[in-house]
């Protein structure tokens, strides 16, 4: 089983090479200061900033594409929206059908905001194994049972996944084309089967982890110790989200 999240996982570089925990607390806190900007000044700043730390992972630009296709067509669904029904001045009208500036504005910091933030947790994520960042959160304080349900989850949807892959093909090659209204009821058959054998496989799963013994949370052991070097890197970057916000506070102020 191949986790697709943390495949570049094992390059060498300094984010990769980044305390856990040091890293988990320093990108999120950029996080939450991107998704609090919203003046237009501080965009390009955003785009620098995101663009350094994806260019210091070294990560694959093709890695990143295939993380951002599914999200994108959320953000299409706004980006149809919000020009059209956001604001009061009018850039371009055709007929009843007119683009307003404020949705078109708002549309900008949206996209911004969603690429760098989604850029920086793919980052996050991809430069450490899943496990180590698993450990790393539980040793941040998260209890141990959300600990093991999210690995499970992560562990578990690949498997629901390859599933479904085989009895697609196991339906095509029976056939099936799934091109009128009688293939829904096929489709409703194959979303139950897939319910049902993700059921039975979590309750299999469990009931063998309780015969080892599951269910005592295990005590954390720090693998890795933290230096120097990753210190200043988290206090670079606390440094840096604590700018965006003083400057959104700052910008959005009177007279700003």
């Amino acid at each position: 089983m191949k986790f697709q999240l943390d495949a570049y996982a094992s390059l060498n570089t300094l984010l990769h090479r980044w305390e856990p925990r040091c890293k988990i607390i320093a990108l999120m806190a950029l996080i939450f200061a991107f998704s609090f900007v919203s003046d237009l000044r501080l965009l390009p700043a955003m785009i620098v900033v995101t663009t350094i730390l994806f260019a210091a992972s070294r990560l694959p630009f093709s890695f990143l594409l295939h993380r951002l296709r599914l999200p994108v067509y959320f953000l299409l669904i706004m980006a149809v929206f919000l020009p059209l029904f956001s604001g009061e001045t009018v850039l371009v009208q055709a007929g009843p059908v007119a683009v307003k500036e404020e949705g078109c504005l708002q549309l900008l910091v949206i996209t911004v905001r969603f690429f760098c933030i989604l850029t920086v947790g793919i980052i996050l994520f991809g430069t450490t194994p899943f496990l180590n960042t698993i450990k790393a959160l539980r040793s941040l304080g998260l209890p141990f049972v959300l600990a093991d349900m999210t690995f499970f989850s992560y562990r578990y949807l690949y498997e629901i996944g390859d599933d479904l892959k085989t009895m697609e093909r196991a339906m095509k090659l029976r056939g099936f084309k799934g091109r009128n209204l009688g293939a829904m009821k096929t489709l409703a058959s194959l979303a139950g089967t897939i319910l049902v054998r993700s059921y039975e496989q979590s309750d299999r799963v469990y009931k063998a982890m309780s015969l080892r013994g599951y269910g005592q949370p295990a005590c954390f052991r720090d693998e890795v110790k933290v230096n120097s070097r990753d210190w200043i890197g988290l206090l670079i970057v606390i440094l840096v989200a604590a700018a965006f916000v003083g400057f959104e506070i700052v910008l959005y102020s009177p007279g700003g």
